[in-house]
């Protein structure tokens, strides 16, 4: 039997995370190399006509407590000064968060993926900007030469739902349960302060495959959700 090719390696981020913000800054700033060899796979809480294609996953997104609200609050501006970073924390009246990540997934298809994840978090964590407002979102597709209107209703491109369900399903069969989370073969790293050890695995694990080109097909999850696919257990943080 021929031996499974092992896996690219990959992180998983969200565009409403301060600390995948913090992992985005600090991938590019000390290890580019690593930003330019793995996977950017966006991970976010799905409105309902893609969480409608997760037949049988149950992803791991719990309301935060009043208390543990308080201390990210606490912590973000923690580790924004320590980065020099000037943090302007944002207000979500209707958030709706396919409209930034299926507007992501828009701009990489375009080839500008990296940095449509720049000018977002830009918005989002440094000017306080609502990112699921789709102005906000055309506005970045135009700075960046990209169609504003098709990226900003790629949240309601059949396509697009699909293809944002597929990279939901794969962030599921890897085990995560929160961002930023970083893969490696069948390691797993939590946090933006797993980070440097992540660095350390890929410059001493020696080379994996390169990325692939992924081609617009009309069926992105074909084959990633058998029927009846148990979704195990709930919970989890986010």
């Amino acid at each position: 039997m021929a031996r499974k090719p092992p896996e690219r390696p990959r992180w998983y981020f969200s565009l409403r995370s301060p600390y995948a913000w913090f992992a985005f800054r600090d991938l590019l700033e000390h290890h580019r190399e690593v930003a330019d060899a793995i996977d950017w796979l966006p991970c976010w809480e799905p409105d309902p006509p893609t969480a409608g294609l997760l037949a049988g996953i149950e992803l791991p997104w719990v309301p935060m407590s009043r208390a543990k609200s308080f201390y990210v609050l606490k912590d973000t501006r923690r580790l924004a000064r320590e980065r020099g970073l000037s943090m302007s924390w944002p207000v979500d009246p209707d958030p709706h968060w396919d409209v930034p990540h299926l507007g992501f997934l828009a701009a990489e298809e375009a080839g500008r993926g990296r940095e449509f994840v720049s000018l977002a978090y830009q918005e989002r964590w440094e000017k306080g900007r609502d990112i699921c407002d789709r102005e906000v979102i055309a506005s970045i597709a135009g700075r960046l030469g990209l169609d504003p209107g098709g990226v900003a209703d790629a949240c309601d491109d059949p396509w697009f739902q699909r293809a944002g369900a597929e990279r939901l399903t794969r962030s599921y069969h890897d085990g995560v349960f929160g961002v930023p989370f970083f893969i490696r073969g069948r390691e797993p790293f939590f946090g933006v302060d797993r980070l440097p050890a992540y660095a350390r695995a890929h410059r001493e694990g020696g080379p994996l495959p390169a990325p692939g080109a992924a081609a617009r097909s009309g069926e992105p999850l074909a084959g990633l959700l058998p029927a009846g696919l148990d979704s195990g257990p709930g919970g989890g943080c986010g």
